[in-house]
């Protein structure tokens, strides 16, 4: 199978000014094409470090493709480098110019002559027409390797990637082989707890190939297959998603496209129940993902900023709001969301910062979860409380795992 490489290029995505989503848009078509992507590569609006980018990707690649530096700006340098990473001269196509030539009349635009350089490609390359904008792409046929300059504009790459690209891949390549994979979700299991019960496939496998990527909160675990069409690919996927799932358990609480949301939302309307939250350390995440879930499944959510939001609580339902113990007070305050909402399940988060930890990510502290029907009752510990993005959308989806396999009629250990 052939191998590429991308060529991002623009000084802005060097500086930070954008971030470059192409390339990782792109990764994921060549994955799914059958084609190994080796290397990423940033380069500014530089000629000479462009050329030798370009030329060390051609030395040690089937397919290059650069996304950027098309346009009609003197900084706009990729045909010129192309041209001499590939030892030919720039001519200026015909065809290209009278298309731009029209764009820019039927658009009551007046071109001028910089317009112009952007129908000079490569002699010998092969133009390729973009509809979407006035940056042509054009294909060069080296004896190391095939060059494909894109444009940089997300909408006119991914068009032409898609409907260019893909179809000339195919045939200049013969792929008739194609790469799926399987995401399976992980929650309330680090990273390396992952690894120690699946790492004998990840190390072991071929094919079908097990990876893992960690995310707050989550884990994912995927498996991908080269295969001729979907349906041997999932032949083969099948019986190492079943090994992984038995080695995970209940851990695994979705696959794909599946979020946590939509698991907690589905057990929800299976036992036709609702639930409302109280929560302090998440600043009200919480509550936004159980109206994702399913918005008629959530009866209320109360988002506290001091002790005082717990104490009301705690008095409406005729609790002892004296309780301090946070263990205790966070039982309490799930059994009272019940009374004072009138929902079947109570659903209490509430964190103890450490105040001299400044982290935004894994913050010292303690966190403490707890649900209930009032019959039946399940507690979760966490030895993190942080205000940063990254801890609350851990701890949320904490919380609502914590749901999810107390619906399942699990019984929840201390993360």
């Amino acid at each position: 199978m052939p191998n590429a490489e991308i060529v991002a290029i623009g000084s802005e995505l060097l500086l930070g000014q954008i971030v470059d989503t192409n390339s990782a848009w792109m990764a994921d078509r060549l994955t799914g094409l059958g084609v190994d992507l080796f290397y990423k590569t940033v380069v500014g609006d530089n000629p000479g470090r462009m050329e030798e980018v370009i030329g060390r990707a051609l030395d040690r690649s089937d397919i290059v493709i650069t996304g950027g530096g098309l346009g009609p700006t003197r900084d706009d340098l990729t045909r010129e480098v192309i041209a001499r990473v590939t030892g030919r001269t720039l001519v200026r196509d015909p065809d290209l110019l009278q298309e731009i030539y029209t764009r820019f009349r039927n658009r009551g635009f007046v071109l001028t002559a910089n317009n112009e350089r952007q129908a000079d490609i490569p002699r010998g390359a092969t133009p390729i027409r973009n509809p979407n904008g006035t940056a042509p792409a054009f294909l060069v046929e080296d004896p190391r390797g095939v060059v494909i300059a894109l444009p940089g504009v997300p909408h006119e790459l991914k068009w032409l990637f898609d409907h260019e690209v893909i179809p000339r891949l195919r045939r200049r390549f013969r792929l008739d082989h194609i790469i799926v994979y399987r995401i399976l979700k992980v929650s309330a299991m680090g990273e390396s707890h992952v690894d120690h019960l699946i790492g004998d496939l990840i190390t072991e496998s071929t094919n079908p190939t097990v990876g893992v990527l960690a995310h707050p909160g989550q884990v994912d675990v995927r498996i991908a297959a080269k295969a001729r069409d979907r349906e041997a690919a999932a032949r083969l996927i099948a019986p190492v998603e079943e090994e992984v799932r038995g080695l995970l358990g209940h851990h695994v609480f979705g696959a794909d496209e599946e979020s946590m949301e939509d698991s907690v939302g589905d057990l929800l309307r299976r036992a036709d129940l609702r639930i409302a939250v109280y929560e302090d350390i998440t600043g009200g995440m919480v509550a936004e993902r159980l109206q994702m879930a399913d918005p008629d499944r959530f009866g209320e959510g109360i988002i506290a900023g001091d002790s005082d939001s717990a104490r009301r609580v705690l008095e409406a339902a005729g609790a002892d709001a004296s309780v301090s113990e946070p263990k205790l007070r966070t039982r309490e305050l799930a059994r009272a969301l019940r009374t004072v909402c009138h929902t079947d399940l109570g659903l209490a988060v509430h964190g103890i910062p450490d105040p001299e930890d400044r982290s935004r990510n894994l913050a010292k502290g303690k966190s403490f979860f707890c649900v209930t029907d009032g019959r039946r009752t399940e507690a979760r510990r966490f030895g993190m409380a942080g205000r940063g993005r990254p801890d609350r959308t851990r701890t949320s989806l904490y919380a609502l795992d914590l749901v999810r396999t107390f619906l399942l009629g699990g019984t929840a250990r201390d993360a």
